[in-house]
């Protein structure tokens, strides 16, 4: 059995194994690259060609490694705390499968092309539509149950909406684009899409982050968390709009990447005493430690064209799950 470590300890050493694979990202690549010569360039404001990689493609890359993976395992250590269930993941409210379908409807429509970022700004209003809606159908004082099924109903539409857009494209090479951009990657992001998705993230984990005392309470259950004066409604309202703005931007900007939200958390809730509150900030930096080691294995891994990076979680977080559920089952036996 794992013991509770030190809070301090643990979040020091996430915040190390951060820092040390933001810098293995910057400076690993497919070709030979000059870091010091690079940094050197850019800080100078010498217009060369290595501090054009640095700036248009490690450092954005990095960075939104970083920023998807806290948000994924930020949002998955709070569905899982609002919802008590080991199995909650960040697309449990549906935000996901519309940011997705958002930037299908850009492709499928041709406006990919029109500017650069196009494709994460459809996205993005894919997230904020899903989640007007998210809130018209469960309204304030909405139990858990509703707000799953209300997630269940929008994701399930909009994956039907993407479906349908796949099934009926014209061209079969933006088919290709549409399928390959659905599995998620970090290739050739740039500082403009950090720039874009960097502010909705930023309240998501706002939001998130201001509700750790309140989902303490909540594990005592709900009449409890009442009778400590914790607003319940608020509280949904906080995490729903949170994972809602966070995960809806990460998705409009580096398409669908399963499993951190889900693996991350259980993984790290032994070492902080399966206290909810605590692991939200822990699971964030650990959601970035993993999104950042699997950019790093896509890029070690000798195969062209690239992995996708949503494929590559994919395999690792399944067969977690197949170990968590038989967990599940021999404690239930």
């Amino acid at each position: 059995m794992i013991r509770e470590v030190s809070y301090g300890g643990l979040i020091a050493v996430l915040v190390l194994l951060v820092a040390g694979l933001s810098a293995a990202s910057v400076a690993i690549g497919y070709a030979p690259f000059d870091l010091q010569a690079g940094f050197a360039d850019l800080l100078a404001g010498r217009d060369t060609l290595s501090a054009l990689i640095l700036a248009e493609l490690r450092l954005p890359r990095a960075a939104m490694g970083v920023m998807t993976g806290f948000t994924l395992g930020l949002a998955g250590a709070a569905m899982q705390g609002l919802l008590r269930n080991p199995l909650a993941e960040p697309g449990v409210i549906g935000v996901s499968g519309a940011a997705a379908f958002g930037a299908v409807l850009v492709f499928y429509s041709g406006l990919a092309g029109a500017f650069t970022l196009a494709l994460p700004m459809g996205g993005i209003t894919g997230a904020l539509l899903a989640t007007i809606l998210l809130y018209a159908m469960v309204g304030r004082g909405a139990g858990t149950t509703t707000l799953i099924l209300a997630g269940v109903a929008i994701s399930a539409f909009t994956g039907a909406l993407t479906a349908l857009a796949l099934n009926l494209s014209p061209n079969p090479y933006a088919v290709v684009e549409i399928t390959f951009w659905l599995m998620g990657s970090l290739t050739d992001r740039s500082m403009d899409h950090v720039l874009l998705a960097l502010p909705l993230m930023a309240v998501g984990w706002a939001l998130l982050l201001s509700s750790a005392r309140a989902l303490d309470g909540l594990s005592l259950g709900d009449d409890t968390a009442a009778s400590l004066g914790f607003d319940l409604k608020r509280l949904r309202l906080k995490l729903v709009g949170g994972t809602a703005l966070s995960v809806g931007a990460a998705v409009a900007v580096t398409g669908a990447i399963g499993f951190v939200g889900l693996v991350v958390p259980h993984v790290l809730r032994p070492f902080v005493g399966h206290r909810p509150g605590r692991l939200l900030f822990a699971s964030g930096l650990g959601g970035a430690v993993l999104l950042l080691m699997a950019d790093i294995a896509v890029r070690l891994i000798a195969i062209q064209p690239e992995l996708k990076l949503g494929v590559v979680t994919a395999v690792v977080g399944a067969p977690f799950l197949f170990s968590l559920i038989w967990r599940l089952r021999r404690e239930g036996a």
